[in-house]
C-alpha cells in the first residue's frame, strides 16, 4: 500500500474503530491499475482520431458479423445506455459508424463501423495493445496467475451486485 494511503486507512481507524477499512485496500489497487493503463497510453491518444471511450466502444464492433444494438453494446461493455448513445452521436457524426432502422425494434438501431471507422480503429487498437503488453511485460510467469486472480475478483463482484 502506498504510504498516502496506509495513512488514510490508520486516521479512518483512529477516528472510527468500528468502521472495516479493508475495501479500501482492493479499490484502491484497482484504481492504481486503471491510472497506470491509462498513463500507458497517454502519448498515443494525445491528439489521436480517437478518445479511449471511443475505442473500448469501436473494438467489439470491428469484427462483429451483424449489426449490434446500443443496449447489447452497453450490456457488454458495462456502460450506461445514455454514455453509449452519446459517444455513437459523435461517431457516426464523424462518419465511423452508421445506424439503421431495426426492423425487428424500431426504438434500437443497428449499428455498423464505415470503412472508415474500420481503419481508424485497425490503426489505433493495436498500438494500444502493443502500449499495454510492453506495460504488463514485467509480470512475466505470474501473467496467468493474475488473469485467474482477476478473474475471479470481476466474478465475485458480479455476483454481488447480481443479488
Amino acid at each position: 500500500m502506498l504510504p498516502l494511503q496506509a495513512r488514510t486507512v490508520e486516521l479512518w481507524r483512529e477516528r472510527n474503530p468500528e468502521l472495516d477499512t479493508s475495501p479500501m485496500e482492493v479499490v484502491a489497487l484497482v484504481k492504481r491499475v486503471r491510472v497506470l493503463l491509462d498513463r500507458a497510453v497517454e502519448d498515443l491518444y494525445d491528439g489521436a482520431a480517437l478518445t479511449i471511450a471511443e475505442v473500448e466502444l469501436l473494438v467489439p464492433l470491428r469484427h462483429a458479423d451483424e449489426p449490434v444494438t446500443a443496449a447489447r453494446l452497453a450490456a457488454r461493455l458495462g456502460m450506461s445506455r445514455a454514455g453509449i448513445s452519446k459517444t455513437l452521436a459523435k461517431l457516426e457524426k464523424r462518419g465511423l459508424i452508421t445506424r439503421a432502422a431495426n426492423p425487428a425494434d424500431r426504438r434500437a438501431a443497428l449499428i455498423r463501423m464505415t470503412p472508415e471507422g474500420e481503419e481508424v480503429i485497425d490503426d489505433l487498437f493495436p498500438r494500444e495493445l502493443e502500449a499495454h503488453g510492453r506495460l504488463l511485460a514485467g509480470l512475466g510467469a505470474d501473467r496467468e496467475r493474475v488473469v485467474e486472480a482477476l478473474t475471479r475478483f470481476a466474478e465475485a463482484m458480479e455476483a454481488q451486485l447480481e443479488e
